[in-house]
């Protein structure tokens, strides 16, 4: 996706199995919807706790933060569970909302580790992407943010 253009409403479910709408999670302040391949595998981990550590700012600024894989609610569950994470973990099993954004990679592979930052009228303010520097996501967001 551009920056600029205006992300579609999408709807999938989170890890409480409750669905969650993009328009909805809009109503409360900017979202940062990062995309991360495998709940449980390390790299997921740190980036999703380096999410975690950095509420306080993110909240400071009206914004949320919602992770997005693959994975079905369940095994979205355990991970919060685990990490101590709260925040939305949305399932996208079909990879449809990944398609849509540009995280999917063809065939059978995981998503792509990209990030979106999304202004509360849909329209896109960043994209930022990295598959080795798990802060990167995060750090990056949070700047957008604090400058837009």
């Amino acid at each position: 996706m551009d920056v600029g253009t205006k992300v579609s409403d999408f709807s999938a479910p989170d890890q409480d199995n409750q669905q969650r709408s993009l328009s909805s999670l809009l109503e409360n302040g900017p979202v940062v919807l990062f995309f991360y391949p495998k709940a449980m595998t390390s790299g997921c981990t740190a980036e999703s706790c380096h999410f975690r550590d950095l509420g306080a700012e993110f909240e400071a600024l009206g914004a949320q933060r919602v992770g997005i894989s693959a994975d079905p609610p369940e095994k979205q569950a355990k991970f919060d569970a685990k990490n101590s994470l709260g925040y939305p973990l949305l399932s996208d099993p079909d990879r449809a909302i990944a398609k849509e954004l540009g995280a999917k990679r063809p065939g059978p592979l995981w998503n792509k580790r990209s990030t979106f930052v999304i202004d509360t009228d849909r329209t896109l303010l960043a994209e930022i992407s990295s598959e080795t520097n798990m802060d990167l996501h995060a750090d990056e967001a949070l700047e957008v943010l604090r400058n837009r």
